[in-house]
């Protein structure tokens, strides 16, 4: 809900200030063709400069790289076409995430799924990721929205706890299976902290920074403070080990744009899953990711009732 409102709000000042002075300098003679193709060459623009930016922050700082993960220059475009087309759909979906991810009318599920999102983002990121399990029949899948968006991580872990008491309710099920992309992570880990895991039956983490990301020095706000590789909220919760009954899958991509060192995404405990070539935000829409996250759902259907 935050950032959706957030987005309206911007995107309407910034609509009316454009067209309150493309009327002044149409009326004093300018060409109207002029401001209309302003309009998508202004918004593409500031989405090539937040992506440029994020991909510079993420070379600057990157993990060293083993050899077999290196990418030429055909696949650093690609890499980067990727995430620019992904960042650009995203404030739609974004903006439109109360139409797109709408939870599933109760019914009894086995085990349900329930999607968690990252910093400064809202349910509407796992727009593709949703469509792709729907349209393999998984039942149950759930999402929703935590904020405000700047407020703290434990905050946000009350605010699962609550969202997953509803979902085990809305289901019949005693247990969920949570897929969480970037901050969405370190959510589920102050969840695990607090409240345990005897209601997760796994946890898949994609692009999440365990050990902090530099790009959170560049936002304010104590949630991003909490991002900050080498804070003292961050160490307390790495010094807290996993449930080893819980699978802990971290699934994350040597080329990660907005997780720096990208190796930060390693977790002591989980089981470690790596991709190549794939930006942060393009996380969500890669089809090894898709393949993945509906195998480990699969897997823990099947498996309910064993140990993991």
């Amino acid at each position: 809900m935050w950032s959706a409102i957030s987005l309206w709000a911007f995107n309407l000042a910034a609509l009316l200030v454009y067209a309150v002075l493309a009327y002044r300098d149409v009326a004093a003679g300018g060409s109207v063709v002029s401001w209309i193709a302003g309009v998508p060459l202004l918004y593409f623009g500031a989405i090539l400069f937040l992506c440029g930016a994020y991909f510079v922050i993420a070379w600057v700082w990157r993990a060293r790289r083993p050899p077999n993960v290196r990418i030429g220059w055909r696949r650093t475009l690609r890499l980067l076409w990727r995430e620019y087309a992904t960042l650009a759909g995203a404030p739609i979906r974004m903006m439109l995430y109360a139409q797109l991810m709408r939870d599933p009318a109760p019914a009894p599920v086995q085990i349900p799924v329930l999607l968690v999102h990252g910093v400064l983002c809202n349910a509407g990121v796992w727009a593709r990721v949703a469509r792709f399990l729907r349209d393999k029949q998984v039942a149950g899948v759930y999402s929703f929205s935590y904020g405000p968006p700047l407020a703290s991580i434990e905050l946000f872990a009350e605010q699962l706890a609550r969202k997953i008491d509803e979902v085990l309710a809305a289901t019949g099920a005693r247990r969920v299976v949570v897929i969480a992309h970037s901050m969405g992570g370190l959510v589920v880990r102050a969840y695990l902290r607090k409240f345990g895991s005897a209601r997760l039956a796994r946890v898949v983490s994609i692009g999440a920074p365990h050990h902090g990301s530099m790009h959170a020095w560049f936002f304010p706000g104590v949630s991003l403070a909490q991002l900050r590789p080498g804070n003292a909220w961050l160490a307390a919760l790495n010094a807290e080990p996993l449930d080893p009954s819980l699978r802990f899958l971290s699934l994350w991509s040597w080329h990660d744009s907005m997780v720096a060192p990208q190796t930060s995404s390693e977790l002591p405990g989980s089981v470690d899953a790596t991709l190549v070539g794939v930006g942060h935000n393009a996380l969500l829409t890669d089809p090894h990711v898709f393949t993945r996250v509906l195998a480990e759902i699969h897997v823990a259907r099947a498996t309910s009732g064993s140990p993991a």
